[in-house]
């Protein structure tokens, strides 16, 4: 099977459209879906101006902008944030923990799997920031740490932590998978990498603070607490006089090494913004995984989305300026949860190893589906995005059609009116598509916007003209350059 063959299933439900000639197929169904085909008046390609410029684009940013996913993470923010830091003098993480994987490259095509530590590090100018929100396990950031200064990436001095965020410790990640196997087919499908419980231990207000090894003399006491409670709920979960001395002592190390990076960010952001420096703040995840925004309870347990970054690093409302958001040219998400876009078996097969969809973080294959434009109307909505960064179009470079959930229909034909929450719902619900053709070449080599084919454009196009947001920025491969702007 090529890539060009690949087509959508459907229940094909005629939907007059007046505005727009459709003409609707029908193909083999494995999902409730609705599919027409798109023919629009081609209008004429879009002229860049000085805006449009690499420096221009990027230097209208606000002093305080962010880059936030759109979908249901994996999206590519990483790769516009490196991009963006060269211009921006602090670049900020605002939540979550290990369980965001961004995959960066250098200059001379190397590549790094970040994971706690800010994009913005690569350049060498840019302070990083792990805010309040973020949680924290020493290991793997050390880790992180080892890894950038042994191939010459200077972290000495460029990397400051909250002493407010919270401390993710191994034992977390050991819940963690004792409570997805306790799931058993209901299941999260989480990274196993103790988000989750560490998120749990700062809400039941027993958690232990990066500024708390500053006092090491009660942390016995607060470990102790923890580990309890963990054994006391998993009878699996092994817990004993060795297990906390083993922790105390390893944490005892850490709190020396980790002394220099600690810093009162609240302080140090609002001291910059203060000062008219520019910051960048980078989202982790996405916003259909916010823990009140996304597919509950198949979510992270942060807030991923706009509001997640005021609360995880001490910035008022007023500052934060344009905010970009990131969006696959198709959708992907890993783990459980509702997909209403999904292509399921060979179809999705081809769309994962042609766009190299495997997870940074857990290495996990991703689902794939066609791009769902309700669920990105939905997250322009709540985020209020300036603009957008299309990623991995050139994945879609084979394909002879390519296909737009554009409604969501019940099964009675009625439109649902926005992304619902009811999950029931989202399994039952028919997906209405709009095919556009494609273009069939490689467009991974081009670096202008009127270079694109046609059909390339018009999909850009496309959904712009549906979500109301503007494209400014379109990835085209996974290099620091392979990068258009429109």
């Amino acid at each position: 099977m090529s890539m060009s063959s690949l087509r959508l299933d459907s229940h094909a439900i005629r939907t007059p459209q007046p505005q727009r000639p459709f003409t609707f197929k029908r193909y083999p169904s494995t999902r409730n879906v609705v599919v027409c085909s798109a023919k629009p008046i081609a209008p004429p390609p879009t002229k860049l101006t000085a805006a449009g410029s690499t420096t221009g684009r990027i230097e209208s940013l606000s002093q305080v902008s962010g880059v936030l996913g759109c979908q249901w993470g994996d999206e590519g923010k990483g790769k516009l944030v490196d991009i963006l830091a060269q211009h921006f003098e602090i670049v900020a993480r605002c939540q979550g923990g290990a369980n965001a994987g961004h995959t960066i490259y250098n200059a001379e095509g190397k590549k790094f799997a970040l994971h706690l530590v800010p994009s913005g590090i690569l350049n060498e100018d840019t302070l990083c920031v792990i805010g309040n929100g973020v949680v924290v396990h020493l290991p793997g950031l050390f880790e992180e740490i080892d890894n950038l200064e042994s191939n010459g990436v200077s972290c000495k001095g460029r990397i400051l932590i909250s002493d407010r965020a919270h401390l993710l410790f191994d034992f977390h990640q050991t819940v963690d998978g004792l409570r997805e196997a306790e799931l058993s087919k209901s299941f999260i499908g989480t990274t196993k990498r103790g988000i989750g419980p560490c998120y749990s231990s700062k809400a039941n207000r027993n958690g232990i603070r990066v500024g708390d090894l500053r006092y090491m003399e009660t942390l016995p006491q607060k470990l102790d607490l923890l580990l309890s409670d963990a054994a006391l709920r998993f009878k699996d979960f092994k817990y004993g006089p060795d297990v906390l001395r083993e922790e105390v002592e390893k944490y005892k190390r850490y709190a020396e090494r980790l002394e220099p990076y600690i810093a009162d960010t609240v302080h140090v952001m609002n001291e910059a913004i203060t000062q008219k420096k520019k910051i960048l703040v980078e989202g982790g995840q996405a916003t259909m995984l916010d823990i009140d925004f996304g597919t509950y309870p198949f979510v992270t347990s942060s807030s991923p989305s706009a509001g997640g970054i005021c609360t995880g690093l001490g910035i008022a409302p007023r500052i934060i300026g344009d905010l970009v958001g990131v969006v696959k040219a198709y959708t992907t998400r890993v783990g459980s949860g509702p997909f209403p876009t999904e292509i399921l078996g060979p179809g999705g097969d081809l769309l994962r190893f042609a766009g190299q969809e495997f997870g940074t973080t857990t290495g996990r294959p991703r689902r794939c589906g066609w791009l769902d434009i309700v669920a990105l109307r939905y997250s322009c909505q709540i985020n209020g995005f300036s603009s957008l960064n299309l990623t991995k179009l050139d994945v879609l470079s084979d394909l002879a059609e390519i296909q737009l959930g554009v409604s969501y229909k019940h099964a009675d034909g009625t439109q649902v009116k926005s992304f619902p929450s009811d999950l029931h719902l989202l399994e039952q619900l028919k997906v209405e598509y709009e095919t556009l053709p494609g273009w069939k070449t490689d467009i991974s080599s081009i670096r202008n916007y009127s270079d694109l084919p046609r059909a390339a454009q018009l999909y850009v196009e496309r959904i712009e003209e549906l979500v109301g947001v503007p494209i400014h920025y379109i990835g085209v491969g996974p290099g620091r350059d392979a990068l258009i702007f429109k």
